[in-house]
């Protein structure tokens, strides 16, 4: 189907897909979300427009994952800003899982400091769940150069692997998951009948785009994924094109993915969800 085609019947519909999706568990689960996207009314001419679509998720049926939240980066721009980030992400996780949301904790390279968690021997032990991909979505470049490793800082820092283990001000909950694989993530998804994915973390430009859990595979294995766009950072160095400040080129980012891959929705959603 079209995309436009299919986004004014979903804009149509909506309401009562939503409102489908979520009985079946009870009204007292259901995430009310503004999903945000971009169409490209007459194509070829460049010319988007921002569409917002309200839907109702089951909170059973969907999953919160935080991408690479690390405890430090090499980066001491990127540390700071997701020092920051970890401060804001508690009271989310908190309304989602009142919500019966499953959070996955996905701080990639450190599975060994988590090796004896039982929220990480519970994605471990997840049977296998085959899954037939689907083609990789057609999207241009980024609008951003990162080509440099993204750091801003002035000179840029070193690169090394500077993190061992989640940010600590992230709590774990008993009921969460602890994975960086991404079969382990979908296994996990597939048994409990999820089919929602929101993602949050970063780096916006990279890792949740580009990891085996992250948003471009799990759309490849049939989830519907969108991303939490106030809960994410880039990696860019504003002296590389577009020549932006770095606020200006985590929008550019979300754009894209907006416009060539998912949704998106605020971290408001899922508090008032909770309410």
């Amino acid at each position: 189907m079209h995309r436009i085609a299919l986004l004014l019947l979903l804009a149509g519909a909506g309401g009562l897909a939503g409102a489908a999706t979520g009985g079946k568990k009870g009204t007292g689960m259901q995430l009310t979300l503004d999903l945000r996207t971009r169409v490209e009314l007459f194509r070829g001419t460049g010319e988007w427009q921002e569409v917002v679509i309200r839907q109702q998720w089951a909170g059973p049926e969907t999953a919160l994952l935080l991408c690479d939240m690390w405890d430090r980066h090499w980066c001491a721009g990127a540390s700071r800003r997701c020092h920051e980030l970890a401060g804001r992400i508690a009271p989310v996780l908190a309304a989602a899982r009142a919500r019966g949301v499953f959070v996955i904790h996905a701080p990639s390279d450190c599975m060994e400091f988590y090796r004896e968690a039982p929220q990480r021997r519970r994605m471990q032990e997840e049977p296998a769940a085959p899954a037939r991909l689907a083609p990789a979505a057609s999207e241009p470049p980024l609008p951003i150069d990162d080509s440099d490793g993204g750091c801003d800082d002035q000179p840029q820092c070193r690169q090394y692997r500077a993190w061992s283990r989640q940010h600590p001000a992230i709590p774990i909950a008993p009921e969460d998951g602890i994975s960086d694989s991404g079969d382990e993530v979908h296994a996990a998804l597939r048994r409990r009948g999820i089919r929602n994915l929101l993602v949050a973390g970063v780096h916006t430009n990279m890792c949740v785009l580009g990891r085996s859990f992250a948003i471009r595979a799990m759309l490849r294995r049939g989830l519907r994924v969108a991303l939490v766009r106030d809960l994410t950072d880039t990696m860019y160095n504003p002296r590389k094109a577009p020549f932006v400040p770095h606020e200006r080129c985590t929008e550019l980012v979300v754009e894209h993915i907006e416009k060539y891959l998912a949704p998106t929705i605020t971290s408001h959603d899922v508090l008032a969800g909770a309410r």
